[in-house]
């Protein structure tokens, strides 16, 4: 789920029951919730922060975006845990869960990631803009345009290296099941 607030704004008071993965979107200021409990302290947020929640039973919340500009993040809820052991990591891992692990690669205008294989299937997420290109091993390559939040489902082997064609810094995300 997409959920944007401006400032000044709340969310509603609502449920997480799975284990989830978070992707900000933007720079802003955040407070959460919980019922009966006072607001916590202010939280700040960058493009490309993410966390990874293991979920042990529900969890009831709401976030105030008490900063000056708009927050953006991506909620990835997974709905159910995997019943047999994930395969190992493809790259450093920046988060997970037991449901995921979460790559993020920070590519300079002209770098590329190392040549990985995923064996799971996996979502990948653009937490910035940039011109993103991607190449298999036998060399074949595709580029295009994102935008912060765009995604792809990928539900296949895939073998690949990422690499910012643009002119500015661009982060994209993997969250590759176990």
């Amino acid at each position: 789920m997409r959920v944007t607030l401006q400032p000044g704004e709340s969310t509603l008071f609502h449920t997480h029951s799975h284990d989830r993965v978070a992707i900000e979107l933007s720079d802003a200021t955040i407070t959460q919730q919980r019922p009966n409990e006072t607001e916590g302290a202010p939280e700040p947020k960058k493009p490309g922060d993410v966390m990874a929640v293991a979920t042990s039973g529900p969890y009831t919340h709401r976030v105030h975006n008490v900063g000056p500009s708009v927050f953006e993040v991506l909620d990835v809820e997974l709905l159910q845990r995997p019943k047999q052991p994930g395969s190992k990591a493809v790259a450093t891992v920046e988060a997970e869960n037991p449901s995921a692990r979460i790559y993020k690669w920070k590519l300079a205008p002209g770098a590329a990631s190392a040549m990985h294989t995923h064996e799971r299937p996996y979502l990948i997420i653009s937490a910035t803009p940039l011109v993103l290109k991607m190449t298999d091993p036998e060399g074949k390559s595709f580029t295009h345009e994102v935008k912060a939040g765009d995604i792809h489902w990928v539900d296949a082997k895939v073998a690949h290296a990422l690499a910012n064609e643009g002119t500015a810094e661009g982060q994209i995300v993997e969250i590759e099941l176990k």
